[in-house]
């Protein structure tokens, strides 16, 4: 029993490694062949953990060589924009000025259902307010409303504001996240006359958030007990 509780946590070990070597992606943005390699890694991680009788390198050499294989096709095709098609595929239109490709459907076999399901995702209901839809290689459908149906934007009523990047968390439940601190070109003498100000440590801060502008919100943890 104890061999089996040390061979799931290397192989756990492993397998967190080997996905993040493949790059952080959710399971419905893998390319067909990561979901393959995710879909065997997982599989051959098993053996070694059912039957102890099998070694521990029959498990990790190949889920080594997987791995190894991915970075290295991932390689390629960022070079080679013809092998890239040829493992991930390309994009395909299926709605253009408005008018539905049912050739290009018939092709994804992808039924009417399908469509409509996508579209409910983009809060669109009614296919009529749709001037453009591609379904990408991950098999996720892009859309773009028509303007008449698109949501009104600053720019459409001319009016202008400076872009700013989303407030950054600077005290996560009492951790300082120095990166976000450096990010925002902050230093740590802002965060310590916050923290005066709000008489409180930052081990007593729950979440602490900040923009560029030097707004910020604090909020202080609670007691539990």
């Amino acid at each position: 029993m104890l061999i089996v509780f040390f061979r799931a946590i290397i192989l756990y070990a492993l397998v967190i490694f080997s996905i993040r070597l493949m790059g952080k992606r959710q399971i419905g943005e893998l390319q067909p062949s990561e979901l393959v390699i995710t879909i065997l890694l997982s599989n051959i991680a098993t053996l070694p953990i059912e039957d102890t009788t099998i070694p521990m390198a029959t498990g990790i050499i190949p889920m080594l060589t997987l791995v190894s294989l991915d970075v290295i096709m991932s390689t390629l095709t960022l070079r080679s924009r013809k092998l890239r098609q040829m493992v991930s595929g390309s994009p395909k239109v299926i709605i253009s000025n408005g008018v539905i490709d049912q050739k290009q459907m018939k092709k994804l076999r992808y039924s009417v259902d399908d469509l409509m399901e996508s579209l409910h995702d983009y809060n669109i209901f009614d296919i009529n307010e749709v001037q453009y839809a591609i379904v990408e290689t991950t098999g996720k459908i892009s859309v773009m409303q028509k303007n008449d149906y698109s949501p009104l934007s600053p720019s459409d009523i001319e009016l202008y504001s400076k872009s700013k990047n989303p407030p950054q968390i600077l005290i996560d439940d009492g951790v300082i996240m120095h990166g976000a601190v450096e990010f925002l070109g902050l230093d740590m003498k802002f965060i310590h006359e916050i923290l005066s100000k709000n008489n409180v440590e930052a081990s007593g801060v729950f979440l602490m958030s900040c923009d560029e502008d030097k707004n910020y919100k604090l909020i202080k943890k609670e007691d539990l007990n």
